[in-house]
């Protein structure tokens, strides 16, 4: 058993692919045509980073209490987390193609962090490996 999908509710589908794809990196793994439970079109778009078995929906606002939805999924929380090998390339790419980060890169004892905010506004824990340590040099003696 694995979880499939999440979805993400989106003002459009166009950018929300845009963002994904072209700024955080993620495939583009479905855009086809559908049709709302009550017969209107939509589009079904899923988007999920490379070789993650795990998927997004990104499902266009359809309503009042939809739109109100957009950016506050989960109340404001950290909602989502994206595991990344490079935390430094990582973070470097994504501030250079203008993400928005809300805090700065930081250390904790499951790695490093930053949060980030999606096209929507929902907030994401960027996180990555703590990394090596720091090499310890010594002299020609062996000592440090």
């Amino acid at each position: 058993m694995h979880l499939e999908l999440i979805a993400i509710v989106v003002a459009e589908y166009d950018p929300a692919i845009d963002f994904f794809v072209n700024t955080l990196g993620f495939e583009l793994v479905e855009d086809v045509p559908s049709l709302t439970n009550d017969g209107r079109p939509k589009r079904w778009v899923v988007v999920r980073p490379p070789h993650a078995q795990t998927g997004i929906l990104l499902a266009r606002a359809d309503g009042i209490r939809q739109l109100a939805a957009i950016g506050d999924q989960t109340a404001g929380r950290v909602g989502f987390f994206l595991r990344v090998d490079d935390f430094d390339e990582a973070y470097t790419r994504m501030t250079a193609a203008k993400v928005e980060f809300v805090t700065q890169p930081r250390t904790e004892p499951y790695g490093r962090v930053a949060v980030f905010l999606d096209i929507a506004g929902n907030r994401w824990d960027l996180l990555g490996p703590l990394g090596n340590p720091p090499q310890v040099t010594t002299n020609g003696a062996g000592l440090q």
